[in-house]
Protein backbone atom coordinates (compact mmCIF):
# COMPACT_ATOMS: atom_id res chain seq x y z
CA UNK A 1 0.00 0.00 0.00
CA UNK A 2 1.43 3.33 -1.02
CA UNK A 3 2.17 5.78 1.82
CA UNK A 4 0.49 9.21 1.86
CA UNK A 5 2.28 12.00 -0.02
CA UNK A 6 3.02 13.95 3.18
CA UNK A 7 4.82 10.96 4.71
CA UNK A 8 6.89 10.47 1.59
CA UNK A 9 7.88 14.16 1.59
CA UNK A 10 8.96 13.98 5.22
CA UNK A 11 11.07 10.90 4.53
CA UNK A 12 12.77 12.63 1.59
CA UNK A 13 13.50 15.73 3.66
CA UNK A 14 14.97 13.63 6.47
CA UNK A 15 17.21 11.78 4.02
CA UNK A 16 18.41 15.04 2.49
CA UNK A 17 19.16 16.50 5.92
CA UNK A 18 21.10 13.36 6.95
CA UNK A 19 23.17 13.50 3.79
CA UNK A 20 23.91 17.18 4.42
CA UNK A 21 25.07 16.43 7.94
CA UNK A 22 27.26 13.61 6.67
CA UNK A 23 28.86 15.93 4.14
CA UNK A 24 29.53 18.62 6.78
CA UNK A 25 30.91 16.26 9.40
CA UNK A 26 34.05 15.37 7.44
CA UNK A 27 37.44 16.75 8.44
CA UNK A 28 38.23 20.23 7.04
CA UNK A 29 40.56 20.40 4.09
CA UNK A 30 44.15 20.88 5.29
CA UNK A 31 45.80 24.11 4.17
CA UNK A 32 47.90 23.73 1.04
CA UNK A 33 51.48 22.73 1.74
CA UNK A 34 54.01 25.53 1.38
CA UNK A 35 56.50 24.44 -1.25
CA UNK A 36 57.56 27.84 -2.57
CA UNK A 37 61.02 29.00 -1.47
CA UNK A 38 61.80 32.65 -0.63
CA UNK A 39 63.45 34.87 -3.19
CA UNK A 40 67.22 35.04 -3.37
CA UNK A 41 68.76 37.71 -1.06
CA UNK A 42 70.21 40.55 -3.14
CA UNK A 43 72.68 43.36 -2.56
CA UNK A 44 75.09 41.11 -0.66
CA UNK A 45 78.37 42.79 0.33
CA UNK A 46 81.38 41.63 2.33
CA UNK A 47 83.83 44.05 3.95
CA UNK A 48 86.94 43.15 5.95
CA UNK A 49 86.82 44.87 9.32
CA UNK A 50 90.08 43.60 10.77
CA UNK A 51 92.66 40.84 10.42
CA UNK A 52 90.10 38.36 11.75
CA UNK A 53 86.61 39.64 10.83
CA UNK A 54 84.47 40.24 7.75
CA UNK A 55 81.16 42.11 7.84
CA UNK A 56 78.46 40.65 5.54
CA UNK A 57 75.28 42.58 4.65
CA UNK A 58 72.32 41.96 2.30
CA UNK A 59 68.85 43.20 1.35
CA UNK A 60 65.80 41.42 2.74
CA UNK A 61 64.29 38.57 0.71
CA UNK A 62 60.56 38.07 0.08
CA UNK A 63 58.28 35.05 0.48
CA UNK A 64 54.64 34.21 -0.34
CA UNK A 65 54.08 33.81 3.41
CA UNK A 66 57.03 35.10 5.42
CA UNK A 67 60.80 34.85 5.57
CA UNK A 68 61.76 33.45 8.97
CA UNK A 69 65.56 33.49 8.80
CA UNK A 70 68.81 33.70 6.87
CA UNK A 71 71.75 31.35 6.48
CA UNK A 72 75.25 32.68 5.80
CA UNK A 73 77.77 30.41 4.08
CA UNK A 74 81.55 30.69 3.86
CA UNK A 75 83.12 28.68 1.04
CA UNK A 76 79.85 26.74 0.80
CA UNK A 77 79.72 25.82 4.50
CA UNK A 78 77.02 27.31 6.72
CA UNK A 79 78.53 29.51 9.44
CA UNK A 80 75.56 31.57 10.69
CA UNK A 81 71.80 31.09 11.30
CA UNK A 82 70.07 34.43 11.78
CA UNK A 83 66.47 35.63 12.38
CA UNK A 84 64.51 37.34 9.63
CA UNK A 85 64.97 40.74 11.29
CA UNK A 86 68.76 40.56 10.84
CA UNK A 87 70.29 41.50 7.49
CA UNK A 88 73.95 41.83 8.51
CA UNK A 89 76.46 39.94 10.59
CA UNK A 90 80.16 39.75 11.51
CA UNK A 91 82.03 36.58 10.60
CA UNK A 92 84.85 36.25 13.14
CA UNK A 93 87.78 33.97 13.84
CA UNK A 94 89.26 34.32 10.34
CA UNK A 95 92.92 34.17 9.37
CA UNK A 96 94.80 37.40 8.55
CA UNK A 97 95.43 38.39 4.92
CA UNK A 98 93.18 35.62 3.60
CA UNK A 99 90.51 35.77 0.90
CA UNK A 100 87.08 34.40 1.83
CA UNK A 101 83.88 34.02 -0.20
CA UNK A 102 80.33 34.27 1.17
CA UNK A 103 76.75 33.58 0.09
CA UNK A 104 73.40 34.10 1.84
CA UNK A 105 70.17 32.08 1.63
CA UNK A 106 66.68 32.93 2.93
CA UNK A 107 64.47 30.41 4.79
CA UNK A 108 60.72 30.24 5.53
CA UNK A 109 58.68 28.51 8.25
CA UNK A 110 58.13 25.40 6.11
CA UNK A 111 61.87 24.89 5.76
CA UNK A 112 62.02 26.05 2.15
CA UNK A 113 65.40 27.62 1.43
CA UNK A 114 66.17 30.01 -1.41
CA UNK A 115 68.98 29.41 -3.88
CA UNK A 116 72.30 30.95 -2.82
CA UNK A 117 72.86 34.64 -3.39
CA UNK A 118 75.57 35.92 -5.67
CA UNK A 119 79.00 35.09 -4.20
CA UNK A 120 80.93 38.00 -2.68
CA UNK A 121 84.52 37.95 -1.49
CA UNK A 122 86.65 39.89 0.98
CA UNK A 123 90.26 39.61 2.08
CA UNK A 124 91.00 40.05 5.77
CA UNK A 125 93.58 42.64 6.71
CA UNK A 126 97.18 41.86 7.52
CA UNK A 127 98.00 41.34 11.18
CA UNK A 128 99.58 44.40 12.76
CA UNK A 129 101.47 45.15 15.92
CA UNK A 130 99.33 45.80 18.99
CA UNK A 131 97.25 48.93 18.43
CA UNK A 132 95.39 50.53 21.32
CA UNK A 133 94.71 53.95 19.77
CA UNK A 134 91.17 54.43 18.40
CA UNK A 135 90.42 56.65 15.41
CA UNK A 136 89.07 60.16 15.89
CA UNK A 137 85.31 60.58 15.73
CA UNK A 138 83.75 61.30 12.33
CA UNK A 139 82.56 64.90 12.05
CA UNK A 140 80.02 66.96 10.11
CA UNK A 141 77.50 64.11 10.01
CA UNK A 142 74.51 64.90 7.80
CA UNK A 143 71.48 62.89 6.72
CA UNK A 144 68.85 63.15 4.00
CA UNK A 145 65.67 61.10 3.80
CA UNK A 146 65.32 59.16 0.54
CA UNK A 147 61.55 58.97 0.40
CA UNK A 148 59.77 57.06 3.14
CA UNK A 149 61.98 54.00 3.68
CA UNK A 150 65.65 55.00 3.28
CA UNK A 151 68.18 57.66 4.22
CA UNK A 152 71.62 58.72 2.97
CA UNK A 153 74.27 59.74 5.51
CA UNK A 154 77.52 61.59 4.88
CA UNK A 155 80.44 62.55 7.12
CA UNK A 156 83.97 63.94 7.22
CA UNK A 157 86.57 61.13 7.49
CA UNK A 158 88.23 60.16 10.75
CA UNK A 159 91.98 59.96 11.37
CA UNK A 160 93.90 57.01 12.80
CA UNK A 161 97.55 56.22 13.59
CA UNK A 162 97.33 53.24 11.20
CA UNK A 163 94.20 53.55 9.07
CA UNK A 164 90.41 53.48 9.36
CA UNK A 165 89.05 50.17 8.07
CA UNK A 166 85.28 50.66 8.59
CA UNK A 167 82.55 53.07 9.61
CA UNK A 168 79.68 51.73 11.73
CA UNK A 169 76.30 53.49 11.52
CA UNK A 170 74.17 53.39 14.67
CA UNK A 171 70.45 54.04 15.02
CA UNK A 172 70.12 54.89 18.67
CA UNK A 173 72.50 52.34 20.21
CA UNK A 174 72.02 49.64 17.55
CA UNK A 175 74.40 49.17 14.64
CA UNK A 176 72.39 49.12 11.42
CA UNK A 177 75.05 49.47 8.71
CA UNK A 178 78.79 49.17 8.14
CA UNK A 179 80.65 51.02 5.37
CA UNK A 180 84.23 50.48 4.16
CA UNK A 181 87.00 52.59 5.64
CA UNK A 182 87.40 54.62 2.46
CA UNK A 183 83.71 55.57 2.37
CA UNK A 184 82.27 58.90 3.49
CA UNK A 185 78.62 58.06 2.77
CA UNK A 186 76.20 55.26 3.59
CA UNK A 187 72.63 54.46 2.56
CA UNK A 188 70.40 53.01 5.29
CA UNK A 189 67.30 51.12 4.15
CA UNK A 190 64.40 49.35 5.82
CA UNK A 191 63.07 52.47 7.56
CA UNK A 192 59.40 53.16 8.26
CA UNK A 193 57.36 55.97 6.68
CA UNK A 194 56.75 59.10 8.72
CA UNK A 195 59.14 58.05 11.51
CA UNK A 196 61.77 60.05 13.40
CA UNK A 197 65.29 58.59 13.48
CA UNK A 198 68.58 59.56 15.12
CA UNK A 199 71.92 58.36 13.72
CA UNK A 200 75.56 58.45 14.80
CA UNK A 201 78.68 57.04 13.13
CA UNK A 202 81.82 55.48 14.64
CA UNK A 203 85.12 54.81 12.88
CA UNK A 204 86.94 51.52 13.43
CA UNK A 205 90.53 50.41 12.73
CA UNK A 206 92.11 47.03 11.96
CA UNK A 207 92.60 46.30 15.66
CA UNK A 208 88.83 46.77 16.25
CA UNK A 209 89.36 50.04 18.14
CA UNK A 210 86.22 52.17 17.74
CA UNK A 211 86.14 55.96 17.82
CA UNK A 212 83.78 58.02 19.96
CA UNK A 213 80.39 58.72 18.41
CA UNK A 214 80.06 61.41 15.78
CA UNK A 215 77.63 64.23 16.52
CA UNK A 216 74.06 62.95 16.31
CA UNK A 217 71.92 63.73 13.26
CA UNK A 218 68.13 63.38 13.04
CA UNK A 219 65.61 63.06 10.24
CA UNK A 220 61.99 62.07 9.70
CA UNK A 221 61.14 59.90 6.72
CA UNK A 222 58.39 60.96 4.33
CA UNK A 223 54.89 59.88 5.28
CA UNK A 224 53.09 57.26 3.23
CA UNK A 225 50.40 58.60 0.84
CA UNK A 226 47.24 59.42 2.76
CA UNK A 227 48.89 58.86 6.14
CA UNK A 228 48.09 61.25 9.03
CA UNK A 229 50.74 63.77 10.13
CA UNK A 230 53.55 62.65 12.39
CA UNK A 231 52.62 62.64 16.09
CA UNK A 232 56.01 61.97 17.71
CA UNK A 233 57.17 63.96 20.76
CA UNK A 234 59.85 66.41 19.63
CA UNK A 235 63.29 67.56 20.81
CA UNK A 236 63.71 64.76 23.34
CA UNK A 237 66.76 65.07 25.61
CA UNK A 238 67.99 62.51 28.16
CA UNK A 239 70.39 63.46 30.96
CA UNK A 240 71.87 61.02 33.48
CA UNK A 241 72.28 62.01 37.10
CA UNK A 242 73.38 59.86 40.03
CA UNK A 243 70.88 57.00 40.11
CA UNK A 244 68.38 58.75 37.85
CA UNK A 245 67.66 59.89 34.31
CA UNK A 246 65.81 63.10 33.43
CA UNK A 247 63.89 63.47 30.17
CA UNK A 248 62.59 66.67 28.61
CA UNK A 249 60.56 66.93 25.41
CA UNK A 250 57.91 68.86 23.52
CA UNK A 251 54.55 67.05 23.39
CA UNK A 252 53.02 66.72 19.89
CA UNK A 253 50.22 68.98 18.72
CA UNK A 254 47.09 66.83 18.71
CA UNK A 255 44.30 69.39 19.09
CA UNK A 256 43.81 68.42 22.76
CA UNK A 257 45.95 68.25 25.91
CA UNK A 258 48.34 65.27 25.91
CA UNK A 259 47.97 63.68 29.34
CA UNK A 260 49.70 60.30 28.81
CA UNK A 261 53.08 59.29 27.40
CA UNK A 262 54.64 55.83 27.14
CA UNK A 263 58.32 55.44 28.07
CA UNK A 264 60.29 52.68 26.33
CA UNK A 265 63.83 51.61 27.27
CA UNK A 266 65.84 49.57 24.76
CA UNK A 267 62.67 49.02 22.73
CA UNK A 268 60.63 47.65 25.65
CA UNK A 269 57.69 49.32 27.38
CA UNK A 270 58.72 50.57 30.84
CA UNK A 271 56.03 52.83 32.23
CA UNK A 272 53.22 55.26 31.41
CA UNK A 273 53.77 58.89 32.37
CA UNK A 274 50.45 60.42 33.43
CA UNK A 275 49.98 64.15 33.94
CA UNK A 276 46.32 64.18 34.88
CA UNK A 277 43.78 66.62 33.45
CA UNK A 278 46.19 69.54 33.07
CA UNK A 279 49.59 68.64 31.61
CA UNK A 280 52.39 71.14 32.07
CA UNK A 281 52.55 73.92 29.48
CA UNK A 282 55.41 73.95 26.98
CA UNK A 283 58.16 71.38 27.41
CA UNK A 284 57.53 68.41 29.68
CA UNK A 285 60.00 66.93 32.18
CA UNK A 286 60.10 63.51 33.79
CA UNK A 287 62.74 61.93 36.06
CA UNK A 288 62.91 58.21 36.78
CA UNK A 289 65.26 56.18 39.01
CA UNK A 290 67.76 53.65 37.64
CA UNK A 291 69.46 50.86 39.59
CA UNK A 292 71.87 49.49 36.97
CA UNK A 293 75.60 49.98 37.52
CA UNK A 294 77.43 53.04 36.15
CA UNK A 295 78.26 52.71 32.47
CA UNK A 296 74.96 50.98 31.57
CA UNK A 297 73.54 52.38 28.33
CA UNK A 298 69.85 52.94 27.67
CA UNK A 299 68.10 53.79 24.41
CA UNK A 300 65.09 55.96 25.31
CA UNK A 301 61.97 56.61 23.19
CA UNK A 302 58.60 58.19 23.96
CA UNK A 303 55.18 58.24 22.34
CA UNK A 304 52.02 60.15 23.24
CA UNK A 305 48.42 59.02 23.63
CA UNK A 306 46.26 60.75 21.03
CA UNK A 307 42.75 62.17 21.64
CA UNK A 308 41.13 59.05 20.14
CA UNK A 309 42.93 56.84 22.68
CA UNK A 310 45.48 55.35 20.26
CA UNK A 311 49.24 55.77 20.64
CA UNK A 312 51.12 58.07 18.30
CA UNK A 313 54.51 57.85 16.63
CA UNK A 314 57.72 57.22 18.58
CA UNK A 315 60.21 60.00 19.18
CA UNK A 316 63.69 59.83 17.77
CA UNK A 317 65.74 57.63 20.16
CA UNK A 318 68.18 58.99 22.70
CA UNK A 319 71.11 57.08 24.21
CA UNK A 320 71.97 57.84 27.84
CA UNK A 321 74.74 56.33 30.00
CA UNK A 322 74.10 55.70 33.71
CA UNK A 323 76.45 57.53 36.06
Amino acid sequence: MQRPLAARLLTALALTFALALTGCSGSPEPPPKDTRAPTVPTGVTATAGSAGTVHVMWSAAADDRAVTGYEVYREGRKVKDLPATTVMTDIVGLAPATRYSFTVRARDAAGNVSPPSATVAATTLRATVEDRTPPTAPTALRATADGSRAATLGWTPSRDDTRVTAYDVYQGDTRVHTAPGAATTARVTGLRPGTAYAFTVRARDAAENSSPDSPRVELTTATAPGAPPNTAPGNLTATAGKGEVTLTWTPPRTGAPVTHHELHLDGRFTTTIVWGATPPPGRATYTFPVQDPPGTRYTVTLRAQLPDGTWGDFSAPRVVVVR
